[in-house]
């Protein structure tokens, strides 16, 4: 009898005596009907559809968070992607030029015809802050990023990034799914897509953002789009309740609890029985039994009380202007080394829902966000490093462009969006730490040297992930739907270790 035959229903006739004339096909097909029907089919249901490596290799794939084999070994098992919303400054951050200086206030001709601004550019603006060598690698780091710079020789920095958009809200869908148009699967949809998760009481696919504010876009930025919506990203909140109603109003003895999810389960199972091939019930079904199981889960693993005061301080939690951030990091390490296989954290804390879009009043502004932000990213990055997770889980720093050399407004001046060169940095399981990767030419406006499309970055994360980019596909009205898209796309493997 196959799981996906049987009918379960909770006023069974089973206890019947059967008629002496039944045949063996009644008793199975009476059988089914009843507890034990669902029992058995249950029991079969987790055997013939689990995921084992046989079946991983050679069967189809199952819409379900049941870990799943990689097309290759993979380096990392896990991703934190630090999502800088709003087109962090690259000049100011990660690529020092010093012909900013030497030509400030001009306007090369290179400029003249830029497409780019969104307002009136003025000449070329030096950086307001200072640049220094760090580590063993040597490479510099701006001072207003004094953490980040003791973990360089962790860290893989690409200078020569580039997008084909330079207005956010299109920039910043293409960053996450390889378009610039809204409903399309985000990476980390694709990523459980292609690999499940390692723990089925917590989701696969977590986004942290800070429940006051709105980040730009909002869910759009974890949209599972067209796949199977079982792959979306979940919300969590960084205070308060996790997820809102997650407790119950009463508690119950653990034996009722137990039957009235078994009870709800073969419900859930009969129900969906009569409606197959729908995603939508089938998410709903998965998200409430998946919230069940979360009570406990979810409360254990976001109990930041249980971490000792020095954890607490290298993420800055004991800092008002750092602690919000920090929280949200401490969170994704305790919920990847628990199995959670993506987390992305939206920078929005204390700087409205793009912080860092700074066409004005640029050195104030950058200052506060890297404020905000660079000590718990450098506490992700000691802490991970400190318990050996590192090596396995990739890091993400990163918006969805970067700025203009030129200044932008008045007295106190800032950039426009800037999106022909920019800068990203990738730490952890697969990358070669020290790297500088790419560059951009004498201004900071433009790479020119071993370019990095959105799409080359995106095969790059999966290969990482064990995972090949042309491979990873999705049948969506008869197309062969990929993250890395038609164009062609390459792995950087520069960047490997």
């Amino acid at each position: 009898m196959s799981a996906h035959n049987a009918t379960f229903s909770c006023s069974s006739n089973f206890a019947n005596t059967p008629r002496p004339d039944s045949s063996r096909r009644d008793f199975f097909g009476r059988m089914g009907e009843g507890l034990y029907g669902a029992a058995m089919a249950y029991l079969l249901g987790q055997d013939l559809f689990s995921v084992n490596p046989a079946m991983a290799a050679a069967g189809p794939h199952i819409d379900d968070l049941k870990p799943q084999l990689p097309h290759f070994p993979a380096k990392a098992k896990a991703v934190v992607q630090l999502f800088m919303t709003g087109g962090p400054s690259q000049v100011d951050l990660f690529d020092p030029k010093p012909a900013l200086s030497k030509y400030a206030g001009q306007l090369p001709r290179a400029f003249l015809d830029t497409v780019e601004s969104v307002g009136a550019a003025g000449g070329l603006m030096p950086s307001p802050f200072k640049f220094s060598k760090h580590g063993k690698s040597g490479i510099e780091i701006s001072e207003v990023m004094p953490h980040l710079a003791e973990c360089v020789d962790d860290i893989a920095l690409v200078r020569s990034m580039w997008t084909t958009h330079f207005n956010h809200e299109p920039a910043v869908f293409f960053m996450h799914s390889g378009s610039a148009l809204p409903g399309k699967p985000s990476i980390g949809s694709w990523i459980v897509y292609g690999l499940g998760s390692e723990n089925q009481d917590l989701p696969a696919y977590v986004a942290l953002d800070d429940p006051k504010r709105q980040v730009l876009l909002g869910i759009q930025n974890w949209q599972s789009g067209w796949l199977p919506p079982v792959y979306q990203g979940t919300r969590l909140r960084s205070e308060g309740s996790a997820l809102v109603n997650l407790k119950p109003r009463e508690e119950f003895p653990s034996p009722v609890l137990e039957f009235s999810r078994s009870l709800l389960h073969r419900l859930d199972a009969a129900h969906r029985e009569h409606r197959p091939h729908n995603p939508d019930l089938d998410a709903r079904v998965a998200s409430y039994e998946l919230a069940a199981r979360m009570q406990i889960s979810a409360t254990d693993a976001l109990d930041l009380s249980k971490e000792p005061e020095s954890t607490l301080e290298m993420y800055g939690l004991n800092d008002e202007v750092t602690a919000a951030y920090g929280r949200r990091c401490l969170m994704a390490r305790r919920l990847i080394e628990r199995g959670v296989r993506m987390v992305q954290i939206y920078m929005n804390c204390g700087s409205g829902n793009n912080p860092w879009d700074h066409h004005g009043n640029l050195e104030k502004g950058l200052r506060r966000s890297c404020s905000e932000t660079d000590k718990p990213v450098a506490g992700l990055l000691k802490d991970l490093k400190r318990i050996g997770l590192l090596e396995n889980t990739l890091v993400i720093w990163g918006g969805e462009f970067g700025r203009m050399p030129l200044s932008q407004g008045g007295e106190d001046p800032g950039r426009d969006h800037g999106a022909n060169g920019f800068s990203v940095w990738l730490a952890g399981g697969g990358v070669r730490g020290g790297t500088v990767y790419g560059a951009t030419d004498e201004f900071g406006y433009k790479a020119v040297e071993n370019l990095v499309s959105v799409h080359d970055f995106h095969a790059t994360v999966l290969h990482l992930l064990g995972l090949d980019h042309e491979r990873l596909v999705f049948d969506h009205h008869g197309l062969k739907e990929k993250l890395s898209g038609v164009e062609p796309a390459s792995v950087v493997k520069g960047i490997l270790a």
